[in-house]
């Protein structure tokens, strides 16, 4: 099958902006991705003449409307409304992509360099060691963020991918394994850096400081490797991918706040993340009972609940028309402009 553009790929516009894709479903003359650097003389990412400034700061709503701004302003052309999501994002015509970044490209391209610097040395690294515990083909590894883009610096984290569902299943059992064994290079954060993760938490997102440590108790794909920060991020291949640009139709219709239960976390580690959910019961907002799932682009709700569990959600509701059954139902959406940075995914259990 063909390659696509897959969620977390970066694309290089003819202007020089870099784009991290968002998704692996878009529309047919443009890709889903949000702005995450901008050429700069004085930015503190790349090399040489070559120097980017990240203007994407931080994953929160309110720096992502902040990057429309910048384009409304420069580069309007990138700005989109999709009569699918019945919002406005931001997206990147075909015709203006000078460069499509491939993680797994990437990754291939590190294990042949005959002289990695030191980063790029602990992505080789760190790579066949998961790829020799877990058995996942170091094929189905990329790299993504700064190092994929060859603008890192040493203060860098490492970003890395694993592709498919089962690779990830792989991928993930065998590094909560790896943080259980005291003799692996491969750590948890420290009690310091929980502590510091869980304030940063609880100031940026609407989460008390014990909700944030709840969730980070959740989430397996964040560590330290030989003394640097990574992250492991799943993403479907292109046969896992079952629906494409317009087979359905989001609508809003308002804000709801819900308690339900958990039937099926196999989508919670991508992005978006998806909660098949049952037993809803609406606390605020809009009375419907056909609430199926709960979706978020947020990536710091995914991972947080399996089968079985109970979460109270925070977000937009939005009656979905499913395009190819004539089925419709509700769901609940966290990371929307509407809920402006207050939705959430909070887990119960």
């Amino acid at each position: 099958m063909k390659r696509g553009f897959r969620d977390r790929d970066y694309l290089e516009t003819i202007e020089g902006l870099l784009f991290c894709v968002l998704d692996s479903v878009h529309p047919g003359d443009r890709v889903i991705a949000y702005l995450k650097y901008v050429p700069s003389s004085s930015g503190k990412w790349g090399k040489g003449n070559k120097r980017m400034k990240r203007i994407l700061k931080n994953y929160t709503m309110q720096n992502l409307l902040e990057t429309f701004e910048f384009l409304e302003r420069n580069y309007p052309e990138y700005l989109y409304h999709s009569s699918v999501m019945n919002i406005k994002m931001s997206a990147v015509p075909l015709n203006r992509i000078s460069q499509h970044f491939k993680p797994e490209e990437k990754m291939m391209q590190l294990l042949d360099m005959e002289k990695p610097d030191n980063l790029q040395r602990k992505v080789i690294d760190l790579a066949q060691l998961l790829s020799d515990k877990s058995g996942v083909p170091l094929e189905l590894l990329g790299v993504t963020g700064s190092i994929l883009l060859d603008i890192h610096q040493d203060f860098s984290d490492i970003d890395m991918i694993v592709y498919g569902a089962e690779a990830s299943r792989s991928v993930k059992d065998t590094l909560i394994q790896l943080y259980k064994n005291r003799d692996s290079p491969i750590r948890r954060f420290r009690k310091k850096m929980i502590h510091e993760w869980c304030l940063n938490k609880a100031k940026t997102y609407p989460l008390t400081y014990e909700e944030a440590a709840r969730i980070f108790k959740k989430r397996w794909n964040r560590g330290v490797f030989q003394g640097t920060l990574f992250s492991i991020h799943s993403v479907k291949l292109e046969e896992e991918v079952n629906e494409r640009y317009g087979d359905r139709i989001f609508k809003p219709e308002g804000m709801i706040e819900i308690k339900a239960r958990v039937s099926d976390a196999s989508e919670a580690d991508f992005l978006p993340a998806v909660y098949k959910v049952t037993d809803v019961k609406i606390i605020e907002g809009r009375r419907v009972n056909d609430i199926n799932e709960v979706v978020s682009y947020e990536g710091l709700y995914g991972s947080l609940a399996e089968e079985g569990e109970r979460i109270l959600s925070y977000g937009k509701l939005e009656r979905v028309i499913d395009r190819k059954t004539g089925e419709e139902y509700h769901r609940v959406l966290v990371g929307s402009k509407e809920a402006g940075g207050g939705d959430y995914i909070k887990p119960l259990d």
